[in-house]
């Protein structure tokens, strides 16, 4: 495989010809300068509806405007469509009917329908809204779509496309309440008894000419006042509308404000971002299932999910309690009482939170404990109006909010679903109330699970050669052998061609962004159909990174790292040596395809051209090495990766002949925070650290991700101080740089600040910090882009390349 790996990055990496002049040694203003001069990176590829041209959206140079292309599928030159051949091409969602008479797909927010037999296609909406999810019915004769969360629904041998539903967050006006002075006026007065009588009659005739009658406007559901509808979804056939509800009240909690300093009036303006994690935990959902030909409404009850009752935290919640009631904060502890049913809210911001089977007979739904733990994927028993339990998945830590994808096979009783129980997230099939069956097992991981048109075969992308290679697999629904298609091992996205012959495969390397080919379903060599890198870039040699194994001294086993160093590895001896730390902590950086952190990848190779080496690490919580390593920070943020970063570095003085004294780290966002982290809790290790957008204290952070990890503040405390670096700032020593952008509303800035405060009044010396007036937490502007690098490579030149 690392022969494979070699050799493409050996032919990506293309060098200037004989011919050319040597090419300038790299310089930062080359490498910080807007990526326009690198070449887009292909985005957005779909098939055409007759499965012979591909689309695909590319950056225009100097614009944040993408430019529409086509190709054909078996090769050509690529299209640019302007504007009136982008107004007819096809569009993107595609779907067809079971037996391909006809196709729907959306154009600029609008959906058209095409007759598969005669090429005639027909606008089915022209509104201002954006329709989505268009679907078929089984039999053909029904074209459903919604727009925000209403449906419509288009009958194909000819419209109109009218509302499936009318949802009404009110209470119904109808619905009168009497008391004891009205009940005597009713008995006492016949014409007051004969006015009821009559309302009820024409009531009752117009609900029964609605539902004789599919062309009127369906009458309203009225959902009560004090609700609001978060999601919902229509069965293929029109029959069934589930719907997503959460009070209408739910407490916002206090979001925090950031000031934007350089504005077009030329006063400072305010702007509200988010609440701090604790402060406004997510809203409970419900679910309800309304019956649109019957009028009726259901509401789900959870409460039959197994382990709903149970408290995952009552060890953690006891002890808090019993803490602060010793404190006299009974107020606070009476808060923290578990709820008898936990309660959830439908997981769908990762992955489809609701799935149809194509009948519309059944219907899936992924629900999520709002504690974080636990993860359920049930059916609806319509008969019963009743929710039933299909699978559970539950961890003592987290339940990753990456990896939960779900639905049915074509025979609309068996599921299928990612789960990470294993260890490993692997595909799994199970037959409603049957056993599940693994298709897939292994210390590898599998996504993005495509299912062929004839229900057959999943195709999936997977690194089951090795953590940093990917490629597209496939594996026959019943279960079988899991078979590599393609050969790459740097493999970014794909999709199945109409047909079910072909894919579309979006790949990569580390100094060639996203490129667009097709390959057969059985493999075989691929048609390579884009190159998009702009001449200058690909004039230039590159250092391909190597991928290098470093052992834990903590027993976590592997610690995979991409090496950047000189052709000649002896000549890495004594040399001063940078660790770059990745973000996101749920990341995975060290691959073979072309990096989120290209810029700092150009920036490496700067560096080894002045000296260094650099060693960039995919540390614990990193991505693509299953569950263990993922959640081996639970409650313990900025531990176990500190143990894998100073392995990182004794690897490099033990292998690369590195001076240990000249070591520096550096990194944005969770890298920030580890480099806080590294000098804060390990100080003498590193002689310098250049920390970009840190979180200085996870109680400051947003709710969604850091409750996943510590919890929430008010029940585990303990796992805030632990892991913020705000509380080890007295443990400051060695040279520390700070740069975040002010209107960051992701990592506010008032992280950096508060911490520069913080070292103010421990008389800290050698720390500073560079503010940046217009970048949010990523940085758009070349100019902010130059400053900050220089910024980094001058602490680096001081504090590093002095003799040791």
């Amino acid at each position: 495989m690392r022969v494979l790996a070699a050799a493409l990055l050996t032919a990506f990496a293309a060098a200037p010809s004989l011919a050319a002049p040597p090419l300038p040694p790299l310089d930062m203003e080359t490498i910080m300068a807007d990526p326009d001069w690198i070449g887009p990176a292909v985005e957005d590829a779909y098939w055409g509806v007759d499965g012979r041209e591909l689309y695909y959206s590319l950056k225009h140079h100097g614009t944040p405007v993408r430019d529409l292309y086509r190709v054909g599928a078996n090769g050509g030159v690529p299209e640019r469509l302007d504007p009136r051949a982008a107004a007819n091409a096809d569009g993107t969602k595609l779907v067809f009917d079971r037996d391909h008479r006809h196709a729907a797909f959306i154009r600029h927010g609008d959906v058209f329908l095409r007759d598969l037999g005669t090429g005639a296609t027909v606008q089915v909406t022209r509104t201002e809204a954006t329709e989505s999810q268009p679907r078929f019915s089984l039999d053909g004769r029904l074209l459903t779509f919604r727009a925000g969360n209403d449906w419509f629904a288009y009958a194909v041998a000819g419209g109109p496309a009218g509302k499936a539903a009318v949802l009404e967050e009110k209470d119904d006006p109808r619905a009168k309440t009497s008391d004891d002075l009205e009940d005597d006026q009713q008995k006492l007065f016949s014409t007051l008894r004969g006015l009821r009588a009559d309302e009820a009659a024409m009531k009752a005739e117009k609900d029964a000419l609605a539902a004789a009658d599919p062309g009127r406007a369906p009458a309203p559901f009225w959902l009560g006042k004090n609700v609001s509808v978060a999601d919902t979804s229509l069965s293929p056939d029109g029959h069934w509308l589930l719907v997503v509800t959460q009070a209408k009240d739910a407490d916002a909690g206090k979001i925090a404000d950031l000031t934007h300093y350089v504005t077009d009036s030329g006063y400072a303006e305010p702007e509200a971002t988010r609440a701090y994690v604790g402060r406004s935990d997510p809203a409970p959902q419900s679910l309800r299932l309304l019956d649109l030909r019957t009028h009726t409404s259901y509401d789900l009850d959870t409460k039959t999910l197994p382990g709903i009752g149970d408290d995952p935290l009552a060890d953690l919640r006891a002890k808090t309690v019993a803490a602060l009631r010793k404190d006299g904060k009974n107020d606070r502890a009476d808060a923290l009482a578990a709820p008898k049913t936990r309660p959830v809210i439908v997981n769908g911001e990762y992955s489809p939170g609701i799935v149809w089977s194509d009948d519309g007979h059944n219907v899936a739904v992924q629900l999520r404990a709002i504690d974080n733990k636990d993860r359920w994927i049930a059916t609806v028993d319509f008969g019963r109006h009743t929710l039933v339990s299909q699978h559970r998945l539950t961890d003592k830590a987290w339940i990753n909010w990456d990896g939960n994808d779900f639905g049915w096979l074509n025979d609309g009783r068996t599921l299928w679903y990612l789960s990470e129980e294993s260890g490993f997230a692997q595909l799994y099939t199970r037959p409603l109330g049957g056993k599940a069956t693994a298709l897939t097992s292994g210390r590898f991981e599998v996504d993005h699970p495509v299912l062929s048109p004839d229900g057959a075969t999943f195709y999936v992308r997977s690194n089951k050669v090795a953590p940093y290679s990917y490629d597209i697999y496939r594996v026959p629904s019943t279960g079988g052998e899991l078979r590599r298609v393609t050969q790459y091992g740097s493999l970014d996205d794909f999709s199945l061609s109409p047909d079910g012959r072909s894919l579309a495969v979006l790949h990569s390397s580390p100094y060639v962004p996203s490129q667009l080919s097709t390959v057969g379903v059985d493999g075989g060599a691929p048609r390579e159909l884009t190159d998009t890198r702009k001449p200058g870039y690909k004039a230039r040699e590159w250092i391909a990174p190597k991928i290098v194994e470093v052992p834990s001294s903590h027993g976590a086993g592997t610690i995979y790292a991409k090496f950047y160093g000189p052709a000649d590895a002896a000549a890495a001896a004594s040399r001063p040596a940078v660790i770059f730390v990745h973000g996101a902590g749920y990341l995975q950086n060290v691959h073979l395809s072309y990096p989120a952190y290209f810029r700092e990848q150009m920036f490496h190779n700067l560096l080894v051209q002045r000296g260094y080496v650099v060693l960039d690490m995919d540390y614990r919580a990193s991505k693509g090495y299953g569950r263990d390593w993922r959640t081996a920070i639970y409650r313990q943020m900025g531990h176990p990766e500190l143990d894998d970063l100073l392995d990182g570095k004794a690897w490099l003085v033990k292998n690369q002949g590195v001076d240990s004294k000249r070591v520096g780290i550096y990194g944005g966002s969770y890298g920030g925070f580890m480099t806080l982290i590294a000098l804060l809790r390990s100080p003498g290790e590193f002689a310098a650290g250049a920390a970009l957008r840190p979180v200085s204290d996870w109680t400051s952070y947003n709710h969604e991700y850091t409750s996943n990890i510590l919890n929430d503040p008010q029940i585990d405390p303990e796992a805030y101080a632990t892991s913020s670096p705000i509380n080890y700032a007295d443990k400051l020593a060695d040279p520390l740089l700070i740069e975040h952008g002010l209107i960051d509303d992701n990592v506010l800035a008032s992280d950096s600040i508060r911490l520069y405060q913080r070292f103010i009044e421990l008389h800290k010396k050698n720390f500073w910090m560079s503010l940046y007036p217009m970048e949010r937490h990523g940085f758009v502007h070349a100019d902010s882009w130059y400053d900050e690098y220089r910024r980094i490579d001058e602490l680096f030149r001081e504090r590093m390349e002095r003799s040791p």
